[in-house]
Order: structure tokens, then sequence, then C-alpha cells
């Protein structure tokens, strides 16, 4: 299954709302392709949707931590929001809870954007 990738701007914060999965692949070079694009156009306030996605296997999880490491790279934050129990467990799992900023809507992701300035 493809990855759905669907960008909306919510007062400066891009929102990148995923649906299907994110696999080793097309999926994840998808993902990889999408956000950098995204920064390197200037946008660097993103907040990733997760609440669509169905799956997303160790390789999907190395990609976005890939995606977060890069974003550093270009002064760029991404928050992660809308995440599914397994892909929480996942990063509970994992340790990577601690490096990402998770919020369990989108909403509260976007305005954590704007109560920081």
């Amino acid at each position: 299954m493809a990855l759905g990738i669907v960008e909306r701007d919510f007062g400066g914060v891009t929102v990148l709302e995923l649906s299907g999965q994110i696999t080793v692949g097309e999926e994840s070079s998808q993902l990889r392709f999408k956000t950098k694009a995204v920064m390197e156009s200037g946008r660097t306030d993103l907040v990733i949707d997760f609440g669509r996605v169905g799956y997303i296997d160790s390789t999907g999880l190395g990609t976005i931590l890939a995606v977060f490491t890069t974003a550093k790279s270009l002064g760029a934050n991404i928050k992660l929001a809308a995440l599914g129990k397994k892909f929480r467990d996942q990063l509970h799992q994992t340790g990577l809870e601690k490096v990402f900023e998770i919020y369990a809507q989108v909403e509260g992701a976007v305005s954590s954007y704007h109560s920081s300035t």
C-alpha cells in the first residue's frame, strides 16, 4: 500500500497528513523526499500526522528518525501527532519517545508552535 501525504498549512505550521504504511521501499523514500522538500523551501515548523497510518516497520521507524535528524541539521523542528498505540509502543521500546515531541492531536502540536513564540 502506497503512502499518502497531504500537505496543509495552519498559520505558518506545515502539517503532513500521512495515510497508509511506512515500510521499506517507496513509502520510506516518499516520506524522506517530501519532508526534505518542505524544509528546503523554508518551512521549518512541521507536524507529522500519523492518525491514518496503519503500520510502520523498522525501516519506517528509521526513516522517521532520519527525517528528524535532517530537520535539526536544516534548522527545522518536527513534532509528531496522533500516533497509534503500536507506534507509541515502538517508540517507547526503543527509547525514542524521549527524542520526539509527541502530541495526542494535531491541533495541540500546531498550537505548541504558536505558544512558544
